[in-house]
């Protein structure tokens, strides 16, 4: 994601240097700093009203498949190939730029914002550990001043535009605490976790101090 780059790049050094007595905290997306799911809302914004109405019938295979399956990563597979195969990065990037703009006002939960803001003059390690994909969240991790992004990766072909799949597995579960370890060492110490699915306890359960659905305040 290049419009991420500088976030990313101090993921990399502090990975690289160790973050010594930088307490490192992590916090899910959506659903802990956002009342809703922000990819969900995305694909809804970026479709339009026919547009959306049209890809759910065309998804409703998919969508009966999950009731039975209950696999998030492979109905989110479906969505990013129904919705947003064949597209551009750049035109993706500048399109969740907007979306981030509009939605922020109605998406960021105040409490926890308070409390990650809390985290920053404590001088905090801020990293954002999601299941959406980071090239949408991407923008609202700037405007939150991030120093780091852990997310689900978009595939793109030689064109540069979305195949339809992901680059590597859903960051969900384990693959939270994969991601985490890969970035920051496997000796990492994690200070505060935050979340608020089952897909955050492996998380969760690293932290010294865990807050498992504690943010409730809508904006």
């Amino acid at each position: 994601m290049s419009d991420m780059g500088s976030v990313q790049d101090r993921r990399q050094s502090s990975a690289k240097s160790g973050l010594g007595t930088t307490p490192l905290v992590a916090f899910d997306f959506d659903g802990t700093l956002t009342v809703r799911d922000s990819f969900t809302e995305f694909l809804r914004w970026k479709a339009g009203p026919g547009g959306w109405a049209l890809g759910l019938v065309k998804l409703a295979p998919a969508l009966a498949a999950y009731g039975r399956h209950r696999d998030r990563g492979r109905i989110k597979a479906a969505s990013v190939k129904e919705f947003l195969a064949g597209e551009a990065r750049e035109r993706l990037e500048a399109e969740a730029a907007r979306f981030a703009d509009e939605a922020w006002p109605r998406f960021m939960r105040p409490d926890a914002l308070a409390v990650w803001d809390d985290w920053g003059r404590r001088g905090a390690h801020r990293v954002i550990v999601t299941a959406s994909p980071e090239t949408t969240v991407a923008p609202f991790a700037r405007k939150l001043g991030a120093d780091a992004l852990l997310g689900t990766g978009l595939a793109f072909d030689s064109q540069d535009r979305v195949t339809g799949g992901f680059a590597g597995p859903n960051c969900r579960g384990e693959e939270k605490v994969r991601r985490l370890k890969t970035a920051y060492g496997e000796d990492m110490a994690l200070r505060a976790a935050y979340g608020d699915t089952s897909g955050d306890r492996e998380m969760l359960a690293m932290a010294q101090e865990a807050g498992f659905r504690v943010f409730k305040a809508r904006p």
